[in-house]
C-alpha cells in the first residue's frame, strides 16, 4: 500500500512548493491566453462577415469600412476558417512539441520555458489586438501568426512537466501531478472570466489583457524558477521525498509496469548501456536520450496513441464549447463563456481524484479505462441536454470529470512515469523528450479533429459531432487495452501471492 499523501507531502521543502506554484501558474497563464480565442469566436466571426446583424464594428466605424474589410461571405465560411485556424495551431504545436522536448533536455529548462511564454504573448497581442487596431484583415497573416504561436507555446508543457519530474518522485505522483495538472483547467476558467469581463469593449481587449498578463508571468518565472533540487544543493532523498531504499529500488519505475514490462525495460537498458563502459561511474550531468530511444520506451507508443484520441475530444470542448453554447441554445456569448468553465471544474476534480486512486491502487490504466468508459455515456447524456443552464452545467461538469481527468493524468503523471522508468537509469534526461512525444502525438490527433468538428457540424449538425466524440473516446480505450490487461494480470498475481503467504 502506498504511503499516505500527508506523509509524502510532509517530506517536501518550501523549494518544492515554489517550483509547484511557478510551473502551475506558468501553464495557467498560457492556457488563459489560449482560451481567449475560443471565447471570442462569435465576435470574430461577426467581424469577419458582412451582415445586418454585425454590430461589432458598425457602432464604431462607417458601414462601408467594415464591409470592405470582411473576409468571408457568410458565417459558415467563417466557422470553417476558425476550425482551420485551430487545426493550424495544433499541427504546429504538435510539430514543435517533438522538437521542444528534445531541446528542453539539452538546454536550461528555465530559458526555454520563458522564451515560449513571452514569445507566445507577443504573437497573440499582434494576432488579436494589433491587427484589429490597425484594421489589418488578412487570411495569410492570421495563419502565419497562428503557426508561430503554436511553435512557441509548444516549448512550455514539456519544460514544466520536466521541472515537476525533477522535484517530485514516484511516491504520491498521481495525487501531486493530478492536483498540479489542474493548471490547464484553471487557466481555462481564468481565461473565460478575463475574456467575458472585457468583451463588451471588443474582442481585441480580451487578447490584450491575457497577453500582457502572460508576458509578465514569463518574466516572474525567469527570475524565480529553480529547475532542479541540485540548484539549491538538495540531496536525492529531498529531491524525491523517498527513503534511500525506495530511491534505489524503484523510484524510476513507472506504475503501469508489471513483470513483463520490467523484462522489456531491462533489455532496453542493456541495449542503451552497451555503448558505455560497464563499470563507468554515473556522470555529473547525465546525457539526454535520443528522440528514437525515448519513442521506443515501454508504454510510450500506446499512451501516445490513446492521448491522440482523447485530446481530440478534450480540445474540441476547449475550442468549440462557448461557440456551441451560444449558437445551439441562443445564449449570450459572455454567458456561454462563464458556463463553459464547469467542464474545467469537472476536469480539475477528476484529475486530482483519479490520480489519488491510481496511487493507492499502484496502477494507472485501469483507472483510466473505467473513467473513459463512463465518459462515453456522459457524452451521450450531454448531447441531449435541455435548454436549461443549471442542468447543462451539471452535465458539463460530469463530462469534464470523466474526460478531463484522464487527459490530465496522461499528459502529466503518466508522462512523468514514462520518463522516469527503469530503462532510463543510465540517463535521467528524458522527461521533456517523452512528454513532448506524448503531448505531440496527442496534439496531432487534436489538430485533425478540429477541422473535422467544423466540417461535421456544418454538414450534419452538432449531434453527429458528439457521436464522433464517443467513437474517439472508445478508440483511446482500445489503445491502452494491452496495458490494462497486463496490470490486471499483475494485480491478480499479487493477490494470489499474498494469499499463499497467508
Amino acid at each position: 500500500m502506498p504511503p499516505s499523501c500527508c506523509g509524502c507531502l510532509s517530506q517536501y521543502t518550501h523549494h518544492h512548493l515554489v517550483a509547484f506554484c511557478l510551473t502551475f501558474f506558468s501553464y495557467v497563464l498560457l492556457h488563459a491566453s489560449r482560451k481567449t480565442f475560443s471565447n471570442v469566436k462569435v465576435s470574430i466571426s461577426a467581424q469577419w462577415t458582412p451582415s445586418a446583424q454585425n454590430d461589432s464594428a458598425a457602432a464604431f466605424s462607417p458601414g462601408q469600412t467594415w464591409e470592405d474589410n470582411h473576409l468571408f461571405a457568410d458565417e459558415k465560411q467563417a466557422t470553417l476558417f476558425l476550425g482551420a485556424l485551430d487545426s493550424i495551431f495544433l499541427f504546429s504545436y504538435a510539430v514543435g512539441l517533438y522538437f521542444s522536448g528534445v531541446i528542453g533536455d539539452r538546454l536550461n529548462l528555465r530559458y526555454v520555458l520563458c522564451f515560449g511564454l513571452c514569445g507566445s504573448a507577443a504573437v497573440e497581442f499582434v494576432f488579436g489586438t494589433l491587427t484589429e487596431w490597425l484594421h489589418i484583415y488578412n487570411i495569410y497573416l492570421y495563419c502565419s501568426l497562428w503557426v508561430l504561436n503554436g511553435l512557441l507555446q509548444s516549448a512550455v508543457w514539456p519544460c514544466v512537466v520536466a521541472v515537476m519530474g525533477n522535484w517530485f518522485g514516484k511516491t504520491g505522483r498521481g495525487f501531486v501531478f493530478g492536483l498540479w495538472s489542474a493548471c490547464a483547467s484553471v487557466g481555462n476558467i481564468l481565461g473565460a472570466f478575463l475574456a467575458s469581463s472585457v468583451l463588451k469593449y471588443g474582442y481585441e481587449y480580451a487578447f490584450l489583457v491575457t497577453s500582457v498578463v502572460q508576458f509578465a508571468g514569463g518574466v516572474v518565472v525567469f527570475f524565480g524558477l529553480l529547475t532542479s533540487p541540485k540548484e539549491v544543493g538538495l540531496s536525492l532523498e529531498s529531491e524525491t521525498g523517498l527513503s534511500p531504499v525506495e530511491t534505489d529500488t524503484d523510484s524510476h519505475r513507472p506504475l503501469m509496469s508489471d513483470e513483463d514490462d520490467e523484462v522489456e525495460a531491462e533489455a532496453y537498458a542493456r541495449r542503451y548501456q552497451s555503448v558505455q563502459q560497464p563499470d563507468e561511474p554515473p556522470a555529473e550531468s547525465p546525457q539526454a536520450v535520443s528522440f528514437f530511444q525515448a519513442f521506443c520506451l515501454p508504454g510510450v507508443l500506446p499512451y501516445s496513441l490513446a492521448y491522440a484520441c482523447l485530446k481530440l475530444v478534450n480540445y474540441s470542448f476547449f475550442f468549440w464549447l462557448p461557440f456551441y453554447l451560444s449558437n445551439n441554445y441562443g445564449w449570450k456569448e459572455a454567458e456561454a463563456d462563464r458556463l463553459s468553465v464547469w467542464y474545467d471544474v469537472g476536469g480539475i476534480i477528476g484529475g486530482t481524484l483519479q490520480g489519488l486512486i491510481s496511487d493507492f491502487m499502484g496502477k494507472r490504466s485501469p483507472v483510466l479505462a473505467i473513467s473513459l468508459a463512463l465518459a462515453m455515456g456522459a457524452l451521450v447524456g450531454y448531447s441531449h441536454s435541455p435548454n436549461d443552464q443549471v442542468i447543462n452545467a451539471a452535465l458539463l461538469a460530469t463530462t469534464g470529470f470523466f474526460i478531463g481527468g484522464p487527459s490530465n493524468m496522461i499528459s502529466s503523471a503518466i508522462s512523468a512515469d514514462l520518463g522516469r522508468q527503469e530503462a532510463l537509469r543510465g540517463s535521467q534526461e528524458a522527461l521533456a523528450t517523452v512528454t513532448g512525444i506524448v503531448d505531440g502525438t496527442g496534439s496531432i490527433g487534436a489538430a485533425g479533429g478540429q477541422y473535422l468538428v467544423s466540417l461535421i457540424e456544418s454538414k450534419l449538425g452538432w449531434m453527429y459531432v458528439f457521436y464522433f466524440f464517443v467513437v474517439m473516446t472508445g478508440g483511446s480505450i482500445v489503445f491502452i487495452t494491452p496495458l490494462i490487461l497486463r496490470e490486471v494480470r499483475a494485480m491478480w498475481r499479487d493477490r494470489r501471492a499474498l494469499h499463499r503467504q497467508l
